[in-house]
This record gives C-alpha cells, structure tokens and sequence, in this order.
C-alpha cells in the first residue's frame, strides 16, 4: 500500500539511554520550529511518580524525548515492576488501554484520506449491516469526537452499584471473550442517549463501531490492518494487538487490579482478554513505539501517516465538560501552563498510561503506572505532565507556546504555582 512506502524511512533504534531517529517525522518536527521546549523539571518528574507510588502504584515511571536539534532521552522510573520486587523498567511492555484509540483513529482518517469513507455521513453506512439500527444517524466524525450519543457498553460489564470492581473482572473481563458486533449490541439496547452533535460524553463503544468500520471497509481482520498501516511501516516492535490472547509476550510490566476493599492485596491482572474493549482499548506496546507514533502523527504528511488536513482535522479539539482537557478526533488536547498538547490516556485493569506530545512532535512524554482502579494513582500521573513538559515552576504562557517560532518563557516572567490537572473521564479504560 501507498501509506507502507511512506513509513519505511521511519524505524527507529535505541542506543542505550539515547533515542537515535532517523527519517521524515522526525526531520519534520526539527523544521517546525526553532524554539525549544522548556528544560523538564526531572526533580518535580520524580516527586509526581513518587506521590503516585505512595498513592498504592507498586511501580511508575516517565520517559521524556527530545527531537529536532537536540535528540535526547530521560527516564525517570521509580518502585517496583511486579510485587516480587523487580525494579520499574520504562523499557518493558504494558497494556495502553485507551492510547488505542489513536490507532484506530488514523487508520479511519487514512480510509477517509483515501475515499472510502466520508467522516460526515451516518457511520451506518459504513458497517456491516444490521449493526446500528435504522434511524441512527450519528456521523464519523461524531463517534470520532465522542459526541454521538452512543451509549457506552463498558458500563454494564464494570462495577455496578454494590459490586466490586475485582468481581466484575473476574467475572466478566479476565477471560470471556467477546464478539466487537457483540459489543455494540450491548450499547444498543439503551439507545441513543442524547441527540448526535449535541454534546460530550465518552464510549468506548464509539471506537469498537470505528473497528468494524475499518474491518468492513477493508474485508480483513483489525489486528491485520493495524499491522500491515501502522505497526509493520513504523517497524514498531513491541507493538501488538492478540486478541484474544490473555498474555504479553517478551519482557513486560506486572499490572496490578486494586481492590475496591483497600484492606484487600493488589490483584495481578496482567493476563486478561482485551476482546471486551477490543480496538478502543487492547493494543500493547512500550514507551519507545508510543513516541514514534506520536512523532510521526504530529509530523502529518511528512511523518506518512496521515495527511496534514487530517492531521488538522485531529487536532481541532472540542471543550470538554473537565476543564483543561478537549477533545478532537481520536486526540485529546490538554491545556498546560506552557502550551497544549496532543495524545491520549489510557487505563486498563492493572496499566496507567498518559502519552502525549507537543503539537510540533519536538517532544513527546509517556507516563505509566502498573496500578487502576485508584483515582489517587491517575492523579498522580496527571500531574507529571507538567513538569515534564514545562519544567519548573512554569509561568504563564499563551497556549500557542509549543507553536512554531514560539520562545521559552522569560525567567522575568511572573511565576505561578500549578495546580493539580483534572483526572480525565476515562477513568475506567
């Protein structure tokens, strides 16, 4: 296929602590701007993992690269990647939960680069038939955006009012498989909850219809087109989707289930079936493929991923009702004292990840913990992104901070202390 050819140039090699990257993205991101990104604060870095840590995360760690002029690689890692007491490894594989969404949603912008499908037409028209009822008019770029009014079908297989979370995984997540046609039955018998366009409510049934939009489209396995669009051309090597294979192959982080009964151990959860959220949640991968499909996202046409229009289209985030965060097509934006970034959250039983970057692909930072069902443990996350990306004690800067031509901020700039980012909406997956 024509995007394979693009993406060859793209491979990337790690030497030791260093990210060397050859290829467009990474070439674009250097031609986008002059400016470079404030100095990380990697002191404040570690006392968010910490505070995550101390929040009932055995492990977490953050992995911040620079591109462009400076190439470089910090790592921060703290605690423990499994309760036998090995130490947190930021090179290790994990679940990325809702960072899947990306996935899927540049291999629909890609169907639609291509013809194929038209994002402003009822996504019905695009799936197999009989999987949304007649009447349900909710367009591409709707479900894309999370404002389709589709119901979210995770509700009924997580905890329910007098249940615990430890239950519903065991009993419904760790090992049932389930059908994605299955899935969007689920959500289909609330019915449409509110009217399409009107609003903001997160599903990930949104982005199992996207799945079987691109397996429709294309006559092949998800898994397949993932591999052969994204994964294959960026050489992503510890990349993969298995469904419904319950295990993480090579070396990888133990996630850990916490119990709603705090007196109760941790739960390993590292093997599970993903097929419950399937292409809105199962991808596994590590931090070093999370940054080089983010480079290469945010380098649109250069990066040969997607083009710049629909890169642009991506990136025009909508308000979202928690302040600070918005959110366009498959991409979130989040709002920090130093500039917006672009990315996704992802949490699924056991795995934390924040992976965002700069809308000039200059930097890109992956936070993880192998800890969920703990609001404490994803506050702790949200909180390393700003020292990450705007160093210490940041001051207050136009949003268009990371733009071209942008300048790091005066030092006689008034400073500001930084309060806590809102927990995102996808606290559960």
């Amino acid at each position: 296929m024509a995007k394979t050819s693009l993406l060859r140039p793209l491979a990337v090699a790690a030497a030791g602590a260093v990210l060397v990257a050859t290829g467009a993205a990474h070439a674009a991101a250097a031609d986008r701007g002059t400016a470079d990104a404030p100095a990380s604060d990697l002191a404040g870095v570690q006392a968010a993992l910490q505070a995550t840590t101390a929040a009932g995360a055995p492990g977490a760690f953050a992995v911040i690269r620079d591109h462009g002029d400076r190439e470089g690689t910090r790592s921060v890692a703290v605690g423990k990647a499994n309760l036998d007491g090995t130490p947190m490894n930021s090179s290790w594989r994990f679940r990325v939960g809702s960072n899947s969404k990306m996935f899927a949603a540049v291999l629909v912008m890609q169907l639609a680069e291509q013809g194929r499908i038209d994002l402003d037409k009822p996504l019905r028209d695009y799936l197999p038939a009989g999987t949304l009822p007649e009447g349900w008019t909710m367009t591409g770029r709707q479900v894309l955006e999370h404002r389709a009014g589709i119901y979210d079908h995770t509700n009924d297989l997580l905890e329910q009012a007098g249940e615990e979370t430890t239950s519903a995984f065991e009993a419904r997540i760790r090992t049932t498989v389930y059908d994605p046609r299955d899935l969007v039955a689920m959500s289909v018998k609330h019915g449409v909850q509110y009217t399409p366009g009107s609003r903001y409510s997160y599903s990930n049934t949104d982005f199992v219809l996207l799945g079987l939009a691109v397996e429709n489209l294309t006559g092949r396995p998800y898994a397949e087109v993932l591999n052969e669009r994204i994964i294959e051309p960026l050489d992503l090597r510890k990349t993969s989707f298995v469904v419904p294979d319950q295990k993480i192959r090579g070396a990888h982080v133990t996630g850990y289930l916490t119990n709603d009964d705090r007196s109760k151990p941790l739960l390993d959860s590292t093997e599970q079936n993903g097929s419950w959220v399937w292409s809105a949640g199962a991808v596994i991968s590590d931090a070093e493929d999370l940054d080089t499909f983010l480079t290469a996202l945010m380098a649109g046409s250069e990066g040969g991923l997607v083009s710049d229009d629909s890169l642009k289209q991506m990136t025009a985030a909508l308000p979202t009702p928690t302040a600070k965060v918005a959110y366009g097509l498959g991409l979130r934006r989040i709002s920090l004292t130093c500039g917006d970034v672009y990315g996704h959250g992802g949490i699924v039983q056991g795995f934390q990840t924040q992976s965002f970057a700069t809308p000039d692909g200059r930097r890109s930072v992956v936070l993880f913990a192998n800890a969920s069902n703990n609001g404490a443990v994803t506050q702790g996350l949200m909180n390393t992104l700003e020292p990450a990306f705007c160093g210490k004690k940041p001051a207050v800067a136009p949003r268009s901070a990371f733009a071209p031509g942008a300048h790091a901020p005066s030092a006689s700039v008034e400073q500001v202390p930084v309060a806590d980012l809102p927990v995102v909406e996808d606290t559960r997956i």
